[in-house]
């Protein structure tokens, strides 16, 4: 499980050089600084984590829940409760504020975001199908399926059956990307690669916990 988690914005993607004047990739994520409203417990809650505040909100925005739970809290309200799930969190206390300072460069991450949502779509764009023949015989069929049924035993079509229907929207995570740049003063965090989600997006930064052992390079 995670050490250390932040949450960011997306902000879109650029390039930046390295040391050695190679182009880097990188996705930009704008991290406001995180205020703990809730700690849970293994003792309290059957796990551990944070759950956090992002942004800035009038308190007379938020419903009678989240405005109750705020001001119990004593802390600022924000635009989003988020919740971290982290290994330990008897660092933590009611209050604290999470910049991005907790990551640097170097680090693998995982980062995860709701992807952007395609709509309706067929099964080649969908799941990758070969579509069917486009020879003699096969009339305005190109882009089909196919059969989905089997033969009278059993008679009906399985549950999870690949088929056309809406695509993206969902939460989806991405391993070991590594960290280029956190930069504390501007609260900008550099991640190469892509990150899930459109701009503007909220994102889940933690530390990999599948990171590999040896070749840390991504």
């Amino acid at each position: 499980m995670a050490t250390k988690a932040i949450v960011g914005e997306k902000v879109g993607m650029t390039q930046v050089w390295d040391d050695q004047n190679r182009v880097v990739p990188v996705t930009v994520l704008k991290v406001e600084p995180l205020r703990v409203v809730q700690i849970k417990t293994r003792d309290t809650d059957g796990y551990s984590a944070l759950q956090v505040t992002v942004g800035e909100r009038e308190l007379k925005k938020l419903n009678r829940p989240e405005a109750g739970h705020v001001s119990k809290a004593g802390v600022k309200p924000g635009r989003k409760l988020v919740e971290l799930r982290l290994e330990d969190v008897s660092d933590y206390e009611i209050g604290q504020q999470i910049t991005v300072e907790v990551l640097s460069a170097g680090d693998l991450v995982d980062v995860t975001a709701l992807s952007k949502g395609k709509g309706f779509a067929g099964t080649m764009k969908r799941h990758n199908f070969a579509g069917q023949r486009a020879s003699h015989g096969a009339h305005r069929v190109h882009r089909a399926p196919g059969a989905i049924g089997a033969c009278a035993t059993p008679s009906r079509v399985f549950k999870g059956t690949r088929m056309a229907g809406r695509m993206g929207g969902q939460k989806v995570t991405t391993l070991n990307l590594k960290v280029v740049e956190a930069n504390a003063e501007s609260g900008l965090l550099l991640v190469r690669g892509s990150v899930p989600g459109p701009r503007g997006a909220v994102v889940v930064i933690r530390d990999a916990v599948k990171a590999p052992s040896r070749g840390a390079e991504s």
